[in-house]
Order: structure tokens, then sequence, then C-alpha cells
């Protein structure tokens, strides 16, 4: 029987485990005989430092980048870096830093000067305009980085111009001596407009009315004249606070623009915007009271002065005019640092608000002085006159910031800001003024048409700001085949440092009607005159005023007419009392404006002239529609002497719709001849609506209706003068505004109701639209 030996497992024998221990004394002996520098990080040290390359950039720049000094021991991440602060410098094209030994060899390819720098492709945006915004300069070290971002400058340029399809690529042209031109190949693209502004949330407020609010505009029929229809990213942000702002006059505290989502069409030529809003409830004022934590404060003096009344639609602005109120009786009373501090508490089930204006000690915080930057034209008196503090008065935040829309509302600046930053002490405030000045003067030339005069050419300057000094100048002239008109008006705002408004005005005007009516004349008047405040919506103006009319070339055997014949100057002494709460905003959705004068004649002829107008105006249906009524008149009372007839009233289309100049009032029985009044009144109706048009036409429809008369030619008629009695006319129609790039124009279409047989009716005119 066989068997199996077993096999012992495997030994190892020495002779194996000799050549191990060989192996491993030899790696030993490898790792000690390796330079030292390849055991440890590398260090060197550079006794001399070589350049090359090098043309216009002198070697002492080149080293100063390096960081260290011959002589000092660096490691190989110092030489990097210093390789990499070369680099940066953007003066080379290429770099290289290399250990020779004991040496550092510097080996640079500088980049090429800039010869010069050129635009091609812009038509939109002027070489003048794009210049100021790129950074290269000729005769520098061309940089492919400041090329790139001044690529981007351009770009935004374009994109604040609508144009978000621009594209604009750095070019470069070699030339001789390491030169090159920098060339920016421009593509304009289009203008990108707003094709759609849409609202999300609105319950109370349609669409239409809502757009009407905004900056924005949707592009139109006339697209390619209107500029706001062009998408500007920053007029969106100014869109939602006026949004805001709309809502939160109307009662409407807690309305909120949640988001704006703005998206281009496809074709990317066109923008959508829709505002994503949250109106909220609409809250009136509840009750109203004024507390005192002054001791020398009388409540009960300051609910006097108390415009605010319970039930009213709550408003911020109505309790800033309070604010403003109480804290001016409070320096009127003497009493210094005293602030009316608003307390609203909130009544949800009865969505009202409760206000208490608590007359609290303010913090002893003092203006230290006003900083004014940026205003190249203007004066610095003309800035601070818009300050009711000065240095050294306490520091009311409030009227820093009504000061600040002061300075806005000038028009003189294109930027505005206002801030405050910590004085010399705790206690002290410096008031810092930012301005940058914007256009203010105007050179224009076009025409004018109406339905009464016929076309004119028209030439005007205008200076809002002469010389820096808040002044306006304004010169007009306009010419026609019928009437010449020259005009210069100046005005000097604030006259003394006070609200004290001055003008002066000069006048001339000739008629030359070549038979389209009966008399030529020549008129020069000149009026200086003073205007000032007299309540918180009531301003007055006296004024002086010099007439010289001649009265010429006669074309009618009306005695009446002939017996004017010749010139008269006058001089007489007058005033204007305005009301106008539309200045004040107290309604947003209604306004009044009444006016009174009366002017006095002395001398040869005296005379007292009489005018009064009174014009309301409301919103209606959630401010769809919009309600205006008006009354004017006017009476001419002579004590010496007889008015002529180039002093008496002539009813219009610019006074009641529906005639001809002169076509309404007394005539000579005898000539036919229109002869005017001392006396005339008028009430005119009207309303406005939407017509269901797209918004983008600007066009809505009206109706109006216009009732008076004029009368009484001021002397004994002997039955030959027809409707020298008061004698009323009525007038109804219809009307469509078309709001164009050349003003809002207005489209009246008449029907006589109750008038006279010799009256001359007009049933079409053309007007430019009067906003109240």
């Amino acid at each position: 029987m066989s068997s199996i030996a077993a096999t012992a497992p495997p030994r190892f024998s020495g002779s194996f485990r000799v050549s191990i221990g060989a192996i491993a004394f030899l790696v030993l002996l490898a790792i000690l005989a390796l330079p030292a520098g390849m055991a440890r990080a590398q260090s060197y040290s550079f006794s001399n430092v070589q350049v090359q390359g090098n043309q216009r950039i002198e070697t002492g720049t080149i080293l100063s980048y390096l960081g260290f000094g011959q002589g000092e021991t660096v490691s190989a991440a110092e030489v990097n870096a210093a390789a990499r602060r070369i680099r940066d410098t953007g003066l080379f094209e290429t770099v290289s830093v290399t250990p020779r030994g004991g040496t550092l060899v510097i080996a640079v390819d500088e980049n090429p000067t800039v010869n010069r720098i050129s635009f091609e492709g812009n038509s939109r945006l002027s070489d003048d305009e794009l210049g100021p915004l790129v950074r290269s300069q000729p005769r520098r070290v061309y940089s492919p980085v400041q090329a790139e971002a001044d690529t981007a400058r351009i770009v935004q340029a374009y994109i604040e111009q609508g144009r978000v399809n621009a594209s604009v690529t750095p070019r470069i042209i070699a030339r001789s001596d390491n030169r090159v031109d920098l060339v920016f190949e421009i593509f304009e693209g289009g203008v990108t407009e707003v094709e759609r502004i849409s609202f999300v949330g609105n319950r109370t407020y349609s669409d239409r009315r809502l757009r009407r609010v905004l900056e924005t505009k949707q592009a139109g029929l006339l697209r390619a004249i209107i500029q706001n229809d062009t998408f500007i990213a920053d007029r969106i942000e100014f869109d939602r606070q006026v949004l805001t702002d709309f809502y939160r006059s109307r009662g409407y505290v807690d309305f909120e623009v949640l988001n704006v989502d703005v998206a281009l069409t496809r074709g990317r030529d066109a923008y959508l915007i829709t505002f994503n809003v949250q109106e909220g409830q609409k809250f009136r004022v509840g009750d109203v009271q004024v507390t005192s934590e002054v001791a020398e404060a009388n409540p009960a003096l300051f609910e006097q002065a108390l415009r605010l009344r319970s039930g009213a639609v709550y408003s911020p602005t109505l309790i800033e005019r309070d604010i403003a109120r109480l804290e001016r009786l409070a320096i009127r009373e003497g009493l210094t640092l005293v602030r009316a501090d608003p307390r609203i508490s909130r009544n949800d089930r009865a969505l009202t608000l409760d206000v208490n204006f608590a007359l609290v000690r303010g913090e002893r915080i003092f203006v230290e002085r006003i900083d004014i930057e940026g205003n190249t034209t203007t004066l610095d008196r003309v800035i601070r006159s818009q300050f009711e503090v000065v240095e050294g008065d306490p520091f009311n935040p409030r009227q820093i910031r009504q000061s600040a829309e002061r300075i806005r509302a000038l028009g003189f600046f294109s930027n505005v800001d206002v801030n405050t930053s910590q004085g010399s002490a705790p206690d002290q405030v410096v008031v810092d003024v930012d301005v940058e000045e914007g256009p203010t003067g105007s050179l224009s030339f076009g025409g004018n048409y109406s339905t009464d005069n016929g076309f004119s050419l028209l030439a005007s300057y205008n200076q809002r700001n002469l010389l820096g000094r808040g002044q306006a100048l304004a010169f007009d002239l306009q010419w026609s085949q019928d009437a010449q008109n020259l005009s210069l008006d100046f005005t000097e705002p604030r006259l003394l440092g006070r609200d004290l408004r001055f003008g002066f005005a000069v006048n001339y005007r000739q008629t030359d009607n070549e038979g389209a009516t009966l008399y030529d004349t020549q008129n020069f008047g000149l009026r200086p005159s003073l205007n000032f405040p007299v309540s918180e919506n009531g301003r007055l103006t006296v004024y002086y005023e010099y007439d010289y009319t001649d009265l010429f070339n006669i074309d009618t055997t009306s005695a009446y007419i002939a017996d004017d014949a010749g010139s008269v100057g006058t001089n007489s002494l007058g005033y204007t009392y305005s009301f106008d709460t539309r200045r004040t905003g107290l309604n947003p959705t209604a306004g009044v404006l009444l006016r009174f004068g009366q002017q006095f004649g002395f001398g040869d002829d005296t005379f007292v002239k009489t005018s009064a107008e009174a014009t309301a105006q409301t919103l209606v249906l959630n401010e769809e529609v919009t309600l205006r009524a008006t009354i004017e008149g006017g009476a001419l009372s002579y004590n010496d002497g007889q008015s002529r007839i180039t002093d008496r009233y002539f009813l219009g289309s610019s006074i009641m719709r529906g005639f001809e100049p002169g076509g309404v009032g007394p005539r000579d029985k005898t000539t036919d001849d229109a002869l005017g009044g001392n006396y005339y009144a008028v009430a005119r109706l009207e309303a406005e609506f939407p017509l269901g048009l797209p918004e983008e036409y600007g066009i809505t429809g009206g109706v109006f209706l216009d009732h008076g008369s004029v009368w009484d030619i001021g002397q004994p008629t002997g039955g030959n003068v027809d409707y020298n009695d008061y004698t009323p006319r009525t007038i109804a129609g219809v009307s469509i505004f078309w709001t164009t790039p050349i003003g809002p124009l207005r489209f009246n279409f008449s029907e006589p109701i109750d008038v006279q047989p010799r009256d001359e009716t007009q049933g079409f005119d053309l007007t430019i639209s009067t906003e109240f």
C-alpha cells in the first residue's frame, strides 16, 4: 500500500535574509547621498540680479517688485511670488524668473504702448460721450485687463440707453516701435423697449391707472420718438417707490411691491415687466390728539394747529404737514428742541389709525456745518437757501429730508445726495450735500398751430439757472403772417435770501392782419412784480404795469372802433391772490385752485379791472374718470375815460369753446363788427375718460359743456349795438385727447345748444391740452 509523505512548510534560508538587509542598507546610503536642497525645502541667496528684455520700463522699477534684496536667503515660493508680482503690474506680456546659481535672471517681454484710442460703429453715443468711460490712455502701456474693463463700461452705457443687445470688441492694431492702436468695435443693436407692463395682486386700481403712475411706459405708436418706453434698470427701482407712495397716500399703509419680474421676449427685442403687489386694506384716520411730555408745552394750544381730522383717508403726507405745523408753533412759543413724535395705534377691526402727536424733548444735537460738493456752476448760496436750518441750529432729520426734496425740485441737478455724519463732537452733526450739475438751459426752434391764429414759427431761449445764481431768464419770439410777438422774462426766486420772488417782464406785440381783422395794433408792456406766500396754500403777487397800445390802419366804418384810433399809455398797480391745494398735495385725488386779482389804473385814465377764477378737479371710479369744473369772470370799470376795443374781453376757444375769436358778444348793428365787452363770465364743465383703446396709443376721450357770455362795451349805444346786455350762450361737445411727443393735443368737436343768430360758431378746434 502506498503512502503520501507530509510536506513541511518552506523556510527562508539564511542567504535570503542577508540580501534583504543589504537592500535596506543601500537605500539608507542613497538617502544620505541626496543633495541638501532635495532633502529639505529649497532656498536661495542671490548675489546678482539680471533683468533682460526691458526697453521702456526701468530696471529699478522691475526690481522694486521682487520684495527681497541681494544676499537675502529666500525660498522657492518667495521667488515664485516675486514673479507673480511682476506679472500683476500689467506692464509685461510674459515674465520668467530663473535662478542660475547665485544669479537671478528676470526675462520680460513688455506690453506695447497705446498709440491712439478710437471707436468704430457708434452713432447713438458719440466719441465724446464714450471717451470718459475708457481708462486706457494713449502713451501708456496697453493692458488687456484694462481694455476688458473699458469694454464692460461701454456695454453698460448702452444698456442704460436700452440697448441690451449691444456688443463691444476691443481690437489692437500693431504699429512700429512696439506701439498699438486700441480700437473698440461697437455693434449698438436696437433699442430694447418695454412691450408690456402688467400687475398682479391689484384689486382696487386697474392696470391702466397704475401704469399712469410709473415713469416707465409701454411702447406705443410713436415708439421711435418717445424715450420713456426704453427699458432702464435703474428706473424700475424709482417706479417701485412711486407706486408705493401712490398707494400709501390713499390709505393703503400695508401696501408692498413683493417683486418685479423683468423678462426678455424670445427675440430679445423687448421687455415684459410684471409688478407683483400686495395692496392690503384701506385705513382712515381715527382719533387725533396731542399729548405733551414737555412741561412747558400746553397740548390744548397745539391741538388748535392740527389740520388732520378723524375720518380722513390716512396719508403720510398729512402727518408730515401737521408735524411741521406743531414744530413751527413750538419755535414761535420759544420752546427749543421740542419734537412732535407721531405715535400710531392700529385698529384692524375698524380699519382706522389713531394718531397721537406726542411733544417730546429732542436730543441735544446741533448742526455743526453744511458741506456742499459737486456744484461746479451753481453757487453755494442757492443750495443753502433751500435749508430751513443753518449752522448752530438744532438738528432735525425731517427738516433735512425736506431740504433735500427742495434741492431736487430746483431741477438744476441730475443727482442729489444729502447725508449726515458725525461732527467734531458727539452732539454735532455735519450735513453733506453732494450734487451733480445737470443741463438747465435750452435753445429751441419750432412751429405752432391753432385754429384761432393759424401757423406760426417759434424761437425760444430758456435758462433756469442763470450764471449759477438760481435765476431764470426766458426769451421768446413768435412770428406768423398776422402777428409778431417778442417777450423777455427774468425771475429771481429768492430776493434778499427769502421766499420772495421778483419778476421782470417785457413784451412787444404787433399785429399785421392784412384784412383778416379790421385794424392793426402795436403793444408794448413792462411789468415788475413781487410774489410771496401769505399762507400754507396761498400766495400774493403785487406788481406795477405800464402798457402802451397803438391802434391804426382801421378798415371799418364802425364809429365804435374808429373812435379808438391812436395810441394810449396807461400806468397801473395790481395784485393777484392764488390759493392752490395742489401745491401741498393734501388730497391726492382732488385739488382746488382759486385766483382773484385787481388792477388799478392811475393817471389820465383811472379804472379798476377785476378777475376771478375757481377750478376744482376730482378723480372718480377708482380714478379712471377725471371730473373738472371751472368758473371764471372779469370786470372792467372806468372812473375817468372809457374802455377801448383793445382793453375789452373777447371770448374765443381758449375761454369758451365752440366760437371763433370774437365770435360772441356785443356787435355793431351797422357793420356786424365784434366790439368785445367790459364784463364776462363763463362756467366750464368737463370729464375725461378712457376709450378702451390700448393705453400705449395715449388717446382718451372727453365731453364738455360751456356756458357764459361777454357784454357791455362801457359807453352809450343808442340801440346800435346787439347783445350789449348779458345774453348767455351754451355749447356742448366731445374731445379727443392725444398725448404726443410734441405735447398733449386736444381735438374739440362742438355743437351749439343756445346761441344767438349773429354769433360765429366753430365746430372744430385743435389746441394744446392744459392740465389742471
